[in-house]
């Protein structure tokens, strides 16, 4: 069967169009004639992420980015979709991180594979997930170093501000006067010290003589151990002697007595009895006093004219 010259050309063109959806895929990283599933993820900002940037699964590029548009529920949310074309199982509950692949800023859509036990299938959406960018890592790094470095440079300025008011001139001149006067009492002191070592060298022997007194003296009372546990003994006998002899009742009674003495001399300073009286009356020492005299002057009489008042006789 003899093919026409237009079947020829139309089988060239389906041919060439074929080859050429095929190349533009190609070109695109789109296999044709693989078995791909389509993942989507949903971001609200890709970071510089485009089209045709690789999908890795462990470091492992498996698909790429096949398209990116806004979300049609009007919050200007990106809508990528995802192409995977191994045949590796990804949980339900995997996470699409757009991550930098370089430093340059290069994007790459990371899948970290779940836990679940179901699997998620070709349309599946996957949760996002954004890796914070090298700028917000610095800045998050340096931040802790900034403000201590804020911290240190207000500790600085307020060292300084101390500096600046230490060493003022009146501060200045009371530190040289702080100084001369240290320097002084050291000079004191080293003079005291070299009078102590002269004071020990001179007092050396009678320093000795004290120590061996000492040195005698705590053998005396080694060797007079007994003894004076005997005395101890004693004085413990006599305290419990003395404990045992109602010493507070005794006490008690001397000072009843006292109390009652000087209620009795309170009454004879106020001439209450008589001897009271005698004490506090000058008329009753008066008549005594000439009652003295009289009786005197008759004893006299008496010794001197003794027959006025005895008269002998023989019978």
């Amino acid at each position: 069967m003899k093919l026409s010259k237009e079947f020829k050309i139309g089988l060239i063109v389906i041919f060439s169009l074929a080859l050429l959806y095929w190349g533009f895929n190609f070109l695109k990283g789109e296999d044709v004639f693989s078995k791909e599933r389509i993942f989507i993820a949903v971001y609200k900002d890709v970071g510089g992420l485009d089209k045709a940037n690789p999908v890795t699964i462990n470091g492992l590029t498996v698909g790429h980015v096949r398209d990116m548009n806004f979300s049609r529920d009007g919050k200007a949310n990106v809508v990528i979709e995802l192409i995977v074309n191994n045949a590796i199982s990804i949980p339900i509950n995997s996470v699409a991180k757009i991550v930098s692949s370089d430093l340059l800023g290069s994007k790459t859509v990371e899948i970290i594979l779940g836990t679940s036990k179901e699997y998620a299938v070709s349309g599946d959406t996957l949760t996002s997930e954004m890796e914070i960018s090298i700028k917000e890592e610095v800045s998050r790094q340096l931040k802790p170093l900034k403000n201590k470095a804020e911290g240190l440079l207000v500790s600085i300025d307020t060292v300084i501000s101390m500096l600046n008011g230490l060493f003022s001139k009146t501060n200045t001149e009371n530190i040289s006067r702080s100084v001369a006067h240290i320097a002084g009492s050291f000079e004191n002191l080293e003079n005291t010290t070299s009078t102590l070592d002269n004071l020990m060298t001179e007092e050396k022997s009678k320093i000795a003589g004290i120590l061996e007194n000492v040195e005698s003296i705590s053998l005396n009372l080694k060797d007079n151990e007994g003894k004076l546990n005997n005395i101890f003994t004693n004085l413990s006998d006599i305290s419990d002697t003395l404990a045992k002899a109602r010493l507070y009742e005794t006490i008690q009674k001397v000072y009843l007595t006292m109390s009652e003495l000087s209620d009795i001399s309170k009454k004879i300073n106020s001439g209450e009895g008589s001897l009271g009286m005698l004490i506090n009356n000058d008329s009753l020492y008066v008549e005594v006093e000439k009652s003295s005299k009289e009786l005197n002057l008759l004893l006299e009489d008496i010794r001197l004219n003794p027959k006025r008042y005895v008269k002998f006789s023989l019978f």
